[in-house]
């Protein structure tokens, strides 16, 4: 039986690939409605270190899910899937194609594989962690989820503070692992087909160079003074998702007299290629999906190419 499901394109890949240009342009030329899937853009006042489209690029090719929330509300990856579906259907219904982009894989997953009945974000048990993780690193969390999680400790990277947190979280709030909650979820069947392509250089020393020059950058235009005026808000904190996104979290702890500027360059440089190094993981085991190297010149022909002749 034919698919009749509406066409919806994940544009994928790791950080400072390049998929904001490239999905700008698929914008312009085919007239695809894009779709953020990125966990700092969503945050008002989080634009130098997310590198979010500039309000030039937006003008020319709006995107649906940035400036959503205020950074001191936590946003989750089921918060995303609501406001993702209810966008997916309204584009679909105006007979144009949902184009998702950005680098925020565990959306990507929520999205199409559903979301458990997990218990809400609890601030204080946040807070918690966060203390723990000051005292024990990011390997205290992981011990402490290999005791009351296994399963969920063997899936998540002890360098991913987000989910190592989340999978602790949910057991202290529900008294179950978050592995035992998921396994009572019902596949569905997601309503679009769709068409994943990963953009990604082939060589991995390009995309560090890539992620060193971009992190200078944002320093140049003023990353450091944007944290310092989110810092003077009495209500934010690192405890809070907004403030874990990478970047945001080094320049926070330099601002606090933790370290130089010269250190702050180079945590920040790292944690953006443990991040970057993270989202491909994710993406070697994403399902059929289409990889471009983004050091080709005519890497946006490709794309076109590979999009009109798949029928999306």
């Amino acid at each position: 039986m034919a698919d009749t499901r509406p066409w919806a394109i994940f544009l994928m890949g790791p950080t400072a690939a390049g998929k904001t240009d490239t999905a700008i342009a698929l914008h312009e030329k085919l007239g695809h409605e894009l779709i953020s899937v990125d966990s700092a853009m969503v945050y008002r006042g989080l634009d130098i270190g997310s590198a979010k489209p500039s309000a030039d690029e937006l003008a020319r090719a709006p995107h649906r899910l940035i400036d959503i929330r205020d950074p001191a509300q936590p946003y989750s990856a089921a918060d995303f899937r609501n406001d993702a579906l209810h966008e997916m259907r309204q584009i679909s219904a105006a007979g144009k194609v949902p184009l998702l982009v950005g680098g925020t894989m565990l959306y990507y997953k929520r999205l199409v594989e559903g979301v458990a009945n997990l218990p809400a974000a609890d601030e204080a048990i946040r807070q918690r962690l966060e203390e723990q993780r000051q005292l024990e690193g990011l390997e205290g969390l992981h011990r402490s989820l290999a005791k009351v999680d296994p399963a969920s400790a063997t899936r998540i990277h002890p360098n991913d503070p987000q989910r190592l947190m989340r999978a602790l979280e949910v057991y202290y709030a529900s008294g179950r692992p978050m592995s035992e909650l998921w396994k009572e979820q019902q596949p569905e069947t997601f309503p679009w087909r769709v068409l994943s392509i990963a953009l990604a250089p082939s060589d991995r020393q390009v995309l560090h160079q890539r992620i060193a020059q971009r992190f200078n950058i944002m320093l140049a235009e003023g990353l450091i003074d944007e944290v310092a005026a989110l810092k003077q808000r009495n209500d934010l904190h690192l405890g809070l998702p907004a403030m874990k996104s990478v970047g945001y979290r080094q320049v926070w702890d330099y601002l606090d007299g933790e370290y130089d500027q010269a250190e702050l360059l180079e945590r920040g440089i790292i944690a953006t290629r443990q991040l970057a190094k993270r989202q491909l993981t994710w993406l070697r085991s994403w399902p059929s999906l289409t990889w471009i190297d983004s050091q080709q010149p005519d890497v946006l022909d490709k794309v076109l190419k590979f999009v009109r002749e798949s029928g999306a």
